[in-house]
């Protein structure tokens, strides 16, 4: 490979590329986030080393790892990467933000329980804004922002969200949202005004798809209160799950981000101890934040979340 020349250039199509790998872990995987064949991935790689003339990938078993150079040019690609943006919002800032378009990706209870608060008064008060929301969730949503087809995260803190540090984006916190326990009406713990978790062990439990972040957040609140649950009923549309509540199939937890949900054969009770709960954020990407138009999504997405959940008390960073 020729060396490293000092007026090479980058396609920074292709250091996304590397960046997808780098989170997703392998060739198929990129490819399938990516929309791309495998073979794409590879040649967009192989071109990449050709332009910066250092070896990005190497042999591990039957797939492929980053190489020592490759990470060092990660570390270079979130700078610039972070520098688009700032660009991109300084040349937006010429209107203002007067008039834009903005694509929120959120989890579903968000877009129940967030985003009509918070779309309402950007509507009232930025009527040249133009919104769409599309339904996703980690890591696919960060996929999207990485790549330019969401603008605005909505997400929840679990396992496959990005760590709290992730120099690629700037999070904004929103609020931590409570779960609560959804019981038939003819429990006989309905009757109870809380609930210790633990006592539900037997239960037959209807909870999402463990990829989502509110199937994620059940399993782990169970493993923490000394049981595996046994799930019966995956669903992860709310109405259906406090459908099959009701029905006496089962019991769940319930995030108040999608309460009430008017039904009178379901009870909602508060666990017994500490409530679980999850951290709800927003996120763009890093230098993104200048932009007008994201500014006031951020600014709205903050005051509807005061209004549904209360001010939430910032993490140590």
């Amino acid at each position: 490979m020729e060396p490293v020349s000092k007026d090479f250039t980058v396609d920074l199509r292709r250091l996304a590329v590397l960046r997808e790998l780098h989170r997703r872990g392998s060739l198929a995987r990129t490819a399938q986030a990516l929309h791309l064949t495998p073979s794409a991935v590879s040649q967009q790689l192989a071109a990449l080393a050709r332009e910066v003339g250092v070896p990005l990938l190497e042999r591990q078993g039957r797939g492929v790892r980053l190489t020592g150079q490759a990470r060092v040019l990660l570390e270079h690609a979130d700078l610039m990467a972070a520098q688009w943006e700032r660009a991109r919002a300084d040349l937006a800032a010429w209107e203002q933000g007067r008039r834009g378009a903005v694509t929120i990706g959120a989890f579903s209870s968000a877009i129940t329980g967030l985003l009509p608060h918070a779309l309402r008064r950007l509507t009232r008060h930025h009527p040249g804004v133009r919104v769409a929301v599309v339904e996703a969730e980690p890591p696919d949503v960060f996929t999207g922002l990485d790549g330019g087809t969401v603008d605005v995260v909505v997400a929840v803190d679990f396992a496959a969200a990005p760590p709290h540090t992730d120099r690629r984006y700037t999070r904004v916190e929103l609020l931590v949202d409570t779960l609560d326990l959804a019981l038939p009406a003819e429990h006989p713990a309905a009757g109870r005004e809380r609930v210790p978790l633990r006592d539900l062990a037997a239960e037959t439990w209807i909870v999402g798809d463990p990829r989502s972040c509110c199937g994620a957040i059940t399993r782990s609140v169970c493993a923490a209160n000394g049981f595996t649950p046994e799930i019966r009923h995956a669903v992860n549309d709310w109405q259906s799950l406090a459908a099959l509540v009701e029905a006496g199939m089962g019991v769940a937890l319930v995030p108040r981000l999608v309460q009430p949900l008017h039904r009178p054969g379901l009870v909602l009770r508060p666990p017994a101890g500490p409530p679980p709960t999850r951290h709800v954020f927003a996120a763009v990407r890093a230098g993104s934040d200048r932009d007008p138009v994201l500014t006031a999504v951020l600014r709205h997405l903050r005051a509807a979340a005061v209004e549904v959940g209360g001010p939430v008390v910032a993490r140590p960073q």
